[in-house]
């Protein structure tokens, strides 16, 4: 309100000092015209040197009456021929010693405003030469109240100032409306702050209220929000998957230890049984530490994607595992094409095939197939990797399960429960998506194992 109000004052306090130029100079322009038609009207009169002619002083009454202002004609001499004045002993009294009468009769237009001591306000002066021919007959005078021309701007100026006053006015009002708006709204987000602080991770703030900007900050509140809820609770469950998957193998371990101790002098096979079990144990919750570890870095990076060639990198996992799957006698077999560019995060497409290969090999009989499969269905900027086992397979509602933490399937008697888990969040942080899918039957099998596919974003696709 206050910018307003000093924008109002600066555009229309000059605005007012120009109307009252414009009226001035209007006012002037007309008194001159209208001097040198009543010169015209007294020429006769100021040639002659006779007597007034007939209708000159009602000539000049009449326009006192019509236009307010003061008729004053004199001769050479400076003395006055006519006015129009009620009383006529005016007329003959000397204004020669009137500047602007003086500059009349030497042929200068005067026109402009002085203080008058004998009347004692200022005048808005008008003096015109009467010429007859080349020849300087007298001239005419015209004065006008200065006031006049004030109180013909007072009006155009109420007007303005009331249109300015009403516009600040408007101004103000329509400010404090949308300040008002604009500061509860704040508010509101200023307390589910608050709230959020105080440790209510479900506070919330409407995204559909109030100006852009707001929205848009009310949209980033809630998605940071949901974000700090979301770590929140990974962190819970962490520690609650960590404390519970760990109570068990410490346990026995330390069991396993204090039965070694016991045994060390009675039955020492029995103890260096006892204590490669225990190494065995270490081993054991090593796995699942590094397991918990990777999903924990794997939940919190936000890391930028990189362009991984899927092919390549399969065709080297696939020779780096071939020499285990042999010592159980399972094969492993690449079907990719030359390239296959896809966006992932750097290591995750290797730790995900590792998981993969790792959990089919665990389930996969001797004399069986494991099969790594690259290929670009559609060509519609995905790339899928599939890896099939012909193990004992899963059922539908278990192949969902499977990807919880620490589920582990009933034909499973090793490992953590964390692999699958760490292959979807790997996935999902390269912005693919991870799924497991009981194999189709064919004509050469009997429908048994399981397809693992994960489909990632081509390269150079969104």
């Amino acid at each position: 309100m206050v910018i307003t109000l000093l924008v109002v004052l600066v555009q229309d306090i000059p605005l007012g000092n120009y109307l009252v130029r414009v009226e001035r100079d209007r006012l002037t322009t007309s008194l001159e015209r209208d001097a040198f038609l009543l010169g015209g009207r007294a020429r006769q009169l100021l040639e002659s040197g006779a007597g007034t002619p007939a209708g000159v002083d009602d000539v000049v009454r009449e326009y006192r009456q019509a236009s307010g202002a003061r008729v004053v004609i004199v001769n050479t001499a400076g003395t006055a021929v006519a006015t129009s004045d009620d009383d006529q002993s005016a007329t003959g009294s000397p204004y020669l010693s009137r500047p602007e009468i003086a500059a009349a009769l030497t042929g200068q237009i005067n026109s402009g405003q002085r203080h008058s001591e004998t009347l004692g306000f200022d005048l808005l002066y008008v003096t015109v030469p009467v010429l007859s021919g080349d020849k300087i007959t007298g001239a005419v005078r015209l004065t006008y109240p200065a006031s006049e021309v004030t109180d013909r701007v007072s009006g155009q100026l109420t007007v303005l100032w009331t249109v300015a006053g009403t516009t600040v006015l408007l101004a103000g009002m329509l400010a404090y409306l949308m300040a008002g708006a604009v500061t509860r709204r704040i508010k509101r987000l200023q307390k589910a702050t608050e709230v959020l602080a105080g440790g209510d991770l479900s506070a919330r703030t409407e995204e559909d209220e109030g100006a852009p900007e707001l929205r848009a900050l009310a949209r980033s509140f809630n998605r940071m929000a949901d974000r700090l809820e979301h770590l929140l609770q990974q962190q819970k469950g962490f520690a609650s998957d960590a404390s519970h998957q760990l109570r068990t193998p410490l346990t026995g371990l330390r069991l396993q230890l204090e039965n070694a101790a016991d045994s060390i002098g009675s039955d020492p096979d029995g103890a260096r049984i006892m204590v490669a079990d225990s190494l065995e144990e270490t081993y054991r919750l090593q796995r699942i530490i590094d397991g918990l570890l990777l999903l924990s870095r794997a939940d919190s990076r936000k890391v930028a994607l990189a362009s991984v060639d899927l092919a390549a990198v399969a065709s080297n996992r696939a020779e780096q595992w071939e020499a285990l799957a042999e010592e159980s006698g399972v094969r492993i077999a690449l079907d990719a094409p030359a390239q296959a560019q896809i966006k992932a995060m750097p290591g995750a497409a290797e730790q995900i095939i590792d998981n993969l290969i790792d959990n089919a090999l665990a389930v996969a009989p001797p004399g069986s197939l494991v099969r790594l499969e690259v290929s670009r269905p559609e060509n519609d900027g995905r790339i899928e990797l599939h890896i099939l086992d012909e193990g004992p397979g899963l059922s539908a509602e278990d192949c969902q399960r499977a990807f919880n933490r620490f589920w582990r399937g009933q034909a499973s008697t090793e490992g953590s429960g964390l692999g699958l888990a760490i292959v979807q969040q790997l996935a999902e942080a390269s912005g693919a998506t991870a799924s497991l899918a009981p194999r189709a039957p064919g004509p050469l099998k009997d429908g048994a194992g399981l397809d693992a596919c994960v489909t990632f974003r081509a390269a150079g696709h969104g």
